[in-house]
């Protein structure tokens, strides 16, 4: 004979054992089942359509992530100019054009395989941490935070053609988006005696300056 009290604890003891065996069946299997973090290199197109912003690796030994706007559905201002970046918190950046703007700072990879760091938005002059990754190949997820409890996802899509007037030329390149001062791409240097940036060879270094010629010796009297 079982008292009703004993059995129902050894059957919530049951439930809870199945239940913690399954909990940990699902962390096992979930690393197997997470999508692959891709690299987030590319051109995409905005959630809005506005933009389309170019990511690529850059800093030292290109470890982090660096975005520009590469091409803007609304290029210009009501006066038909090119937008500028007004809105900038920096007097010095005021003056710069909007298209080919860096807004992705130089993010770092964390521990989740995902790229974490600052995005600077010029249509309010402000920064915010921004986490960034991929899982599928077609589209690139960034979230940003204003405040720990108050971010927000978009999803961008990768695109392959170019559009009118997109900037196409490698970064810093007079036909392309040009970098913070900070992550600008370094000029390799040349190597010693090798090609210069022309292409031609550079100046041998000074070689060490001919022995003079020994002072003839006088001639001995006779004796």
């Amino acid at each position: 004979m079982t008292f009703e009290p004993i059995a129902a604890f050894a059957s919530a003891r049951s439930m809870l054992r199945a239940g913690a065996f399954a909990a940990l069946a699902t962390l096992v299997a979930a690393p197997a089942m997470a999508a692959p973090h891709r690299d987030p290199s590319g051109t995409w197109l905005t959630q809005d359509g506005k933009a389309r912003i170019r990511v690529e690796k850059c800093g030292p030994q290109e470890k982090n992530l660096c975005g520009y706007a590469v091409w803007l559905k609304v290029p210009n201002n009501d006066e038909g100019k090119p937008r500028v970046d007004f809105r900038n918190p920096d007097p010095k950046k005021r003056a710069r054009a909007s298209l080919g703007h860096q807004l992705i700072l130089g993010l770092k990879l964390n521990e989740d395989a995902r790229y974490e760091g600052k995005i600077y938005n010029a249509e309010d002059g402000k920064f915010y941490d921004v986490t960034v990754w991929s899982e599928e190949p077609e589209e690139l997820t960034v979230k940003g935070c204003l405040i720990a409890f108050l971010c927000q996802s978009q999803s961008w899509k990768r695109v392959n053609d170019m559009a009118p007037g997109q900037l196409a030329g490698p970064t810093n390149s007079p036909t392309g988006p040009r970098a913070d001062a900070e992550w600008a791409p370094k000029p390799a240097t040349a190597a010693a005696n090798g090609p210069t940036a022309t292409g031609t060879a550079g100046p041998a270094p000074a070689g060490k300056p001919a022995p003079k010629p020994a002072a003839p010796k006088a001639a001995q009297p006779a004796e």
